[in-house]
């Protein structure tokens, strides 16, 4: 059964939408920090007698109703944190190189990577750990060398990766590969 008719069977049977869910949480409290998702469900269970299939599909609904929406600079900032902090300098270089490839440059972050994108479609991912920048560059029939190497089993995304320990190693070698990359996207 699809999310959407999860939410379609659950107005059929209790007249009410997700907005209208949304709404009485709140009053009632359960929308405040640190309310459980068990509680939601149990809540959603004993007062309108829903399943816990459906019961956690409204729970999706709130928490996709009442989640901040995290910027773009702080979603990029999440991959510094700790140990990593070290590299923000260099990847701030690095992106301030990439970005002269044209206008239609950008990162998107991920979870565990940045991607470099060329109108949306990836060219390249950058991934910060504390020890080093690795760079994975999708780069079709490019030649593995000892710094520019298959990317195996790291990422299936691209098909090469660099690793930079150190920010010196951001050359003119590596933009040539991420320049090839991104005219090939």
């Amino acid at each position: 059964m699809s999310y959407q008719a999860y939410l379609d069977n659950i107005k059929a049977k209790t007249g009410k939408t997700p907005a209208d869910f949304e709404i009485i949480a709140k009053k009632k409290g359960l929308l405040e920090p640190g309310v459980k998702t068990r509680q939601l469900v149990t809540w959603l269970k004993e007062d309108f007698s829903l399943g816990h299939g459906h019961a956690m599909a409204i729970v999706l609904a709130l928490q996709s109703a009442t989640m901040a929406e995290v910027s773009v600079d702080d979603k990029i900032a999440s991959h510094f944190v700790g140990g990593k902090s070290k590299w923000r300098k260099a990847y701030e270089g690095l992106i301030s190189k990439v970005s002269k490839f044209g206008p239609d440059v950008s990162v998107g972050p991920g979870k565990s990577y940045l991607s470099l994108l060329r109108n949306g479609k990836k060219f390249g991912i950058i991934q910060i750990v504390s020890d080093r920048m690795d760079i994975g560059i999708k780069l079709k029939g490019g030649q593995p060398t000892k710094r520019f190497e298959s990317a195996g089993s790291w990422n299936s995304m691209v098909t090469h990766r660099v690793s930079v320990k150190d920010p010196k190693q951001i050359d003119n070698e590596l933009m040539s590969w991420l320049k090839s990359a991104y005219e090939k996207a």
